[in-house]
């Protein structure tokens, strides 16, 4: 089934039904939503000669266009990529050129940037909401395109160990899947109820709009496009049955904000992307209510690994309650979880094991690291936990080095890639430092001559800034076994010496 059927759906039942809002205010009907992506699809079709299974990328901040088109690509039976615009443009250009994609939608002022990184096979780039774009709008509408279970809706491209993302590959089954396994057990949505996207649309936001198109809810962007703690309480006063999806960073933002807010109006905030400490969770309840529900998945299976739902988080009368705020509570009702090695024994720590309806099929032009990410059938997270007798899920460790900062993945190798080009580096580590606010910060380790500010002008030049160091540290030589193999573990250990001011690694000066 094409996910763009629930769009044709509401907007032959619900013409008149808000669709899309910019914060409280209405700027679409289910009408206008639907007729602008079914023209839209027309124009990727016709004008651009775009076929079955063509990919096109969306590299925008949050806005309503955003989602027209989205569901454009989908109407039209293409694939979308929808990637962060806060990437660095040799970053984009990358997944650009891997993706194979013939067109991007991109936001108004990022023509240039996008420009100088595009590939020869990209056809064009439309700003959303330029006259170019209503130009393609104002054509005539596409039937809507057959799609099957398993062909590729949304490409979604994880970073990696290796250095370079990964586009996991996500089914209309996928998606939909997900989207039935939110409305069962994180978030129960009704006509009109209102889901403000103040996360990245590129990312988990944008994953729960489906849900809500297919209930007949509203889809709203702040204003601002991004995520201001004062804003979206402005919009949390005026807009009733309201949900949202945050990382524990905007959580904690949201709960430290002084201004007064209609709590009442919230439905439901989801919190994931990164471990919430439990002090932070209780004073978030303390504040808002019994709103809130936690989510744990990864882009491979994307928002379905586990759920701890919102009667759970509520009930504080339970002998296990803050015990349960540390988990990432209980299978979502999509998967199946299981712990490598532990052979049903609870308390045991192993890998987490994932399979269903909402695991991915696999990675873009890379079988290898798909058939090792599949393995006997089940997605191999990479991530360590163990279950408990009632089968909540504690997260331990993660087996792939990612830092996880303000809910964004960042893996060092990227980093680390990056500082090694620099003739004045020997060899570099890059680990996470744990940060009150933002959950890790990023941290580089490294031994040779250069200064910490020709480092981060690099950074600045090469990655996305919110993957840049925020701390150079440099040393005489990194810690290594008999092997040489650099020791992140014992790395981090002695970083938090230092921070405690009881360092016994050997520096040379720090940024």
């Amino acid at each position: 089934m094409n996910l763009a059927a629930w769009l044709a759906r509401a907007g032959r039942s619900r013409p008149e039904q808000t669709a899309l809002a910019r914060g409280s205010e209405p700027v679409a009907t289910y009408r206008d939503f639907a007729g602008r992506s079914a023209r839209l699809a027309g124009a990727l079709r016709g004008r651009y000669g775009l076929e079955t299974g063509d990919r096109v990328a969306i590299v925008a901040k949050n806005g309503p266009h955003y989602l027209e088109a989205l569901y454009a690509i989908w109407w039209a039976g293409l694939a979308a990529v929808p990637v962060n615009a806060k990437l660095h443009g040799a970053e984009i250009g990358w997944i650009l050129e891997n993706s194979g994609a013939r067109l991007v939608f991109v936001s108004e002022g990022m023509e240039t940037e996008v420009a100088a990184h595009a590939p020869e096979a990209l056809r064009d780039i439309v700003p959303l909401g330029s006259p170019a774009f209503w130009t393609l709008v104002a054509g005539h509408p596409l039937p809507l395109a057959d799609a099957a279970p398993d062909d590729l809706a949304w490409l979604f491209y994880t970073s990696g160990t290796t250095g370079r993302p990964k586009g996991a590959m996500l089914s209309h089954r996928n998606l939909a899947t997900m989207s039935y396994a939110y409305l069962t057990d994180v978030d129960p949505t009704g006509p009109g109820d209102t889901l403000l996207h103040a996360a990245p649309m590129s990312h988990g936001s944008g994953l729960y709009a489906m849900a809500h198109v297919m209930r007949f809810g509203v889809n709203a962007v702040a204003a601002s496009g991004g995520f201001e703690p004062e804003e979206v309480l402005g919009v949390v006063s005026r807009t009733k049955r309201l949900s949202m999806f945050a990382a524990p960073t905007m959580i904690k933002r949201l709960t430290e904000c002084r201004m007064e807010a209609e709590v009442d109006n919230i439905r439901t905030l989801i919190w994931g992307g990164a471990p919430m400490h439990v002090a932070d969770a209780i004073r978030a309840i303390d504040r808002f209510g019994p709103r809130f529900a936690q989510i744990y998945g990864q882009g491979e299976t994307p928002m379905t690994t586990t759920v701890l739902s919102k009667a759970d988080i509520a009930d504080r009368d339970h002998p296990h309650w803050e015990r349960r705020l540390g988990t990432a509570g209980i299978a979502n009702p999509a998967v199946e979880l299981r712990i490598d090695g532990a052979n049903g024994v609870h308390g045991e720590s192993g890998e987490i094991l994932v399979r269903g309806d909402t695991v991915m099929l696999g990675y873009w032009n890379n079988p290898e690291a798909t058939a090792e990410a599949l393995a006997g059938g089940w997605l191999h997270t990479g991530d360590v936990g163990m279950l408990d007798a009632d089968g909540y899920l504690t997260l331990q460790d993660r087996s792939k080095d990612v830092i996880i900062s303000g809910g964004t993945n960042i893996y060092p190798r990227e980093v680390e890639e990056v500082l090694l080009t620099h003739p004045g580096v020997r060899e570099v580590s890059v680990i996470g430092r744990p940060d009150a606010e933002w959950g890790e910060s990023v941290v580089a380790y490294y031994a040779g001559e250069a200064e910490p500010g020709e480092l981060d002008t690099l950074c600045l030049e090469r990655i996305a800034r919110f993957k840049r160091p925020k701390d150079y540290v440099r040393v005489e030589a990194l810690p290594k076994n008999n092997y040489g193999k650099i020791l992140k573990t014992e790395l981090r250990s002695r970083d938090a010496r230092r921070v405690a001011g009881n360092d016994d690694l050997q520096e040379g000066g720090t940024a």
